[in-house]
This record gives C-alpha cells, structure tokens and sequence, in this order.
C-alpha cells in the first residue's frame, strides 16, 4: 500500500491510500478520485515529506518531526447539513426498499440460492448471512449486496 497527500482545486489535503501509484494514476485517468470534503474531481498529488522511519539507536527525535499537514479549511457547517440531508435520503431510500422486499432471517443465503436456482418464487428478499455464504453466492453468480445503512430486525428491537 502507497499513501498520498491529494489536494482539490478548492484547496482541501486529503490522504489516500492505493496498492501502487499505477493504481493512482489508473483511479485518476478513470475520474474516480473526489475531494470527500467538497465533492471536486479536480485531484492532484499535494506536496508531502517522505515517511522515512528513524534507527532505533537514535533516541527520541519527535521534536524534531513537524506536525501532520492540516486541510487548508475546514468543512463549514453547510456541508454537514448536506451530509446530514443525504444521509436521510438515503434512510428513506433503504426504507422504501425494505418495505417492499421480505426478510428471510438467517436463511437468507439458502433463500437467494433457491430463487436464483428457481426452486423458489422471484421476489426481493433481505437478510442476514456470514461472509464465508456471501463469497459463496458471488462465486456462484447470484448478486447480492450489504445494506447501505444498519438494520435492526424488528425481533431484536427493544
């Protein structure tokens, strides 16, 4: 893994890390790369000091280290209110499909595999299911997906 310092045109450092900086400059020639302060594609290497680790016989040099590098500003309040916003956008969305999908428990797995296979009717379902059941879907072609937003099932609810 290889961290950046990346800088928005509006002037926000931001850290990022990629397997190697060929996976940078893939993410960047792809526009896959946003400020996650403001939302700008326009992304570019910032300036940073190389983390060079010192020899254990040196003694304490922290003093001598500068401090992390600080955005140039910080987030105003607005961009909370629209985090916020989206956020409950989002809540109503899982919502709605919640509403209209049948949970399945713990059979969730079994369940997927069956409608996918036939051996049961095409509906949308949620659930819970291990990793090891998911890898096992996904290598077998049936599509699911996590929940963008946690679900409490109404039978562990308070």
């Amino acid at each position: 893994m290889i961290v950046f310092d990346l800088r928005c045109d509006g002037g926000h450092v931001f850290e990022a890390w990629f397997g190697s900086s060929g996976d940078y400059a893939d993410q960047k020639a792809r526009k896959l790369l946003n400020c996650p302060i403001c939302g700008d594609a326009a992304i570019e290497k910032a300036v940073m000091a190389p983390n060079v680790g010192t020899k254990g016989n040196k003694g304490n040099r922290a003093a001598a280290t500068q401090p992390p590098a600080v955005p140039a500003s910080l987030p105003a309040v607005p961009e909370a209110e629209r985090v916020k916003r989206a956020l409950a956008e989002l809540a109503k969305a899982q919502a709605r499909v919640l509403a209209e999908s049948e949970w399945v428990g713990r059979g969730f797995a079994r369940e997927a595999r069956a409608i996918h296979d036939g051996d049961s009717d095409r509906r949308s379902i949620h659930g819970e299911a291990s990793l090891a059941e998911v890898k096992s879907l996904l290598d077998d072609g049936i599509g699911v997906a996590p929940l963008p937003l946690p679900l409490i099932p109404d039978d562990k609810r308070n």
